[in-house]
C-alpha cells in the first residue's frame, strides 16, 4: 500500500519512499520542560502517535525519537524563581510529562533523549560547524551560525533572507558578524546552569540540540521530522542550515507538521493556545473529565495540518460523536452474533 504524505519542504503530497527498505526513522520535536503540557502539546503529541501507529500498521520497523529540551532559558528563568537547581526542575516535569501522556493512550518513543546528557554530541557538532567554516567563536565564549553561507536557507519556511530581516526575527548583538547569525552556543552568564567547551563554559542553544540528538541516535539523514508547525521557523529551518553544514546532507527527507490549536478570546478572535499567553489547558486537568478515547477523538476529527479550536464545548461534541461511533459499532456486533447467516457474515466485516 502507497503513503503520500504533505512535504512542508517542497509545499506537495509525495509518495513516501523510506532511505531503508522497510525501515523508517523518524524524529519528532519534544516539550521544553519547564511547566506541565497543556492541549496544544498534547495535539502534536497524539498527531505523531497516529503517524508512528500507521507506518507499523503497514509493516514499517519504526525507530521513534522524541527529545525534551532540559537546557533552555525559560527553564532556568523557573528555576531561579523557586530557587532550585534548573536541572532538577526539568526532571521533575519529565516524570510529570509520562504521567500526563499515559492518559493520552500515547504509546512511548524509542527514545527519549535529553539535551543535558547529550552535551558530547552537541559540542561535537558545534566544532564540525566551526571547521567548515559555517561557525564562529566570540569573546564572550558563545558560537554563532553563519546564516548567509547556506545558500537555500529559507527553503523550509519559504522566507527570503530580507522577509526574516523584516519579521524581527533577528538579534542584534554587537558580537555578532551579521544580525541574522544565530547561537549554536551560548557563553555562561551569572546564574546559569553551564558546561565546559573548547570556547568556555556554556550551553547549547535551542536548535543545535535537536540536530546533534538526532545525528547522534538516527544518523545524518532521517526519513520523517516532525512537529508543530510553529517551529518551521526559526527552530527546523536553523535544524536543516545546521546538519547540511556539519554533514553536508539533508537533515529530512519529509517535513510534517501539525496545525496550531486555538482558544477564543474575549473579542471572540481566536489565538495559539500557549503558556505565554495564559490560554491554555493543562492535559492532568481534561483528562481528569474526558477519558483518552474522547480526547484523541477530539483531535482526530480535524485534519492535523489545519488549525483547531479549543473548548469545553467542543470536548462535549467530540463525546457525543464518538458515543454516536461506539453504539453503532456495538449494533453491528449485535447483527453479526444474532442475525441470519449472510446478514452476519456481512456485519461482521462491517463492524471488524
Amino acid at each position: 500500500m502507497s503513503l503520500k504524505i504533505s512535504n512542508t519542504l517542497t509545499n506537495k503530497k509525495e509518495e513516501f519512499v523510506p532511505i531503508e527498505k522497510g525501515k523508517v526513522k523518524m524524529y519528532v520535536c519534544g516539550v521544553t520542560v519547564y511547566d506541565d503540557i497543556h492541549m496544544g502539546h498534547a495535539r502534536s503529541i497524539i498527531t505523531f502517535d497516529v503517524v508512528r501507529r500507521y507506518l507499523q500498521y503497514l509493516g514499517y520497523d519504526v525507530t521513534y525519537v522524541t527529545n525534551f529540551t532540559d537546557v533552555d532559558d525559560k527553564i532556568i528563568n523557573r528555576a531561579n524563581e523557586r530557587g532550585i537547581d534548573p536541572l532538577q526542575l526539568s526532571s521533575d516535569y519529565i516524570k510529570k510529562y509520562f504521567e500526563d501522556v499515559a492518559k493520552l493512550g500515547v504509546r512511548k518513543a524509542d527514545i527519549y533523549p535529553q539535551a543535558s546528557t547529550s552535551m558530547p554530541y552537541i559540542i561535537d557538532m558545534v566544532k564540525d560547524i566551526i571547521d567548515k567554516g559555517y561557525g564562529y567563536a566570540t569573546a564572550d565564549g558563545s558560537v554563532y551560525f553563519r546564516v548567509r553561507k547556506i545558500p537555500d536557507f529559507g527553503a523550509l519556511s519559504n522566507r527570503t533572507i530580507e522577509e526574516m530581516r523584516s519579521a524581527g526575527r533577528v538579534d542584534l548583538d554587537p558580537n555578532k558578524e551579521d544580525p541574522l547569525d544565530f547561537a549554536v552556543w551560548k557563553g555562561v552568564k551569572p546564574g546559569e546552569v553551564f558546561w565546559d567547551s573548547p570556547w568556555g563554559k556554556g550551553r547549547p542553544g535551542w536548535h543545535i540540540e535537536c540536530s546533534a540528538m538526532i545525528r547522534h541516535y538516527l544518523g545524518d539523514t532521517i526519513d520523517i521530522h516532525g512537529g508543530g508547525n510553529d517551529l518551521v521557523f526559526p527552530h527546523h529551518e536553523n535544524e536543516i542550515a545546521q546538519t547540511e553544514a556539519a554533514c553536508g546532507c539533508k537533515l529530512a527527507n519529509y517535513w510534517m507538521h501539525n496545525g496550531m490549536l486555538e482558544t477564543k478570546g474575549a473579542d471572540g478572535k481566536t489565538v495559539k493556545m500557549s503558556k505565554s499567553l495564559k490560554n491554555f489547558f493543562k492535559v492532568e486537568d481534561v483528562a481528569a473529565k474526558f477519558d483518552k478515547y474522547t480526547i484523541r477523538f477530539y483531535y482526530l476529527n480535524t485534519h492535523y495540518r489545519s488549525p483547531l479550536t479549543y473548548g469545553e464545548e467542543n470536548m462535549l461534541e467530540a463525546q457525543a460523536a464518538l458515543k454516536r461511533l461506539w453504539n453503532n459499532f456495538r449494533d453491528l456486533q449485535a447483527c453479526a452474533r444474532d442475525g441470519p447467516a449472510g446478514e452476519a457474515g456481512e456485519a461482521a466485516a462491517l463492524a471488524e
